[in-house]
């Protein structure tokens, strides 16, 4: 193995070790220690395998770091994304680039799932890799209680 240079997500970190996990492809790594990681941040860095064995990692060099915020609005979705969700189906996700950077992605579930819907979006590992590859640094979750909308927002510094 040799070393990897990507965009990683640290999905668990311990005093000790830490989790990173590309957001590209997917793949884990257990780092062997934990340099100051935390839970969402996210890593423009290289990582390569810790002799003799090459079972862990070590973070080689890190070009950037930021972290992903996760937020469970008490917000009502915006005007556009109700529009948005008005044109879909349950079921349906819609996405559209926001001006800028960032995404909004739209999604309708019966009206009994919004709230459980939307946080399985704030604890799902997939949504800080979305993120990250997004270049946000802020996702915004709002949904209605009376509403089948779930409007995530991947929001730029």
């Amino acid at each position: 193995m040799s070393e990897k240079t990507g965009t990683f997500v640290v999905t668990h970190a311990e005093t000790e070790s830490a989790i990173v996990r590309d957001v590209d492809t997917a793949q884990v790594h257990t780092l062997a220690s934990n340099p100051g990681l935390e839970v969402h941040d996210v890593l423009e860095a290289t990582v390569a395998p810790e002799p003799p064995l090459e079972v862990a990692w070590e973070v080689i060099d890190v070009a950037e770091r930021r972290s992903i915020e996760l937020v469970d609005s008490d917000l009502e979705p915006t005007q556009h994304a109700t529009e948005l969700a008005a044109e879909a189906e349950i079921g349906d996700l819609v996405r559209e680039e926001r001006a800028g950077t960032g995404e909004i992605h739209v999604f309708c579930v019966p009206e009994e799932e919004v709230v459980s819907a939307a946080q399985d979006v704030l604890e799902d590992d997939e949504t800080v890799a979305r993120a990250a590859r997004l270049e946000a640094v802020r996702v915004e979750v709002r949904h209605s209680a009376d509403d089948e909308a779930v409007s995530v927002r991947y929001l730029p510094d």
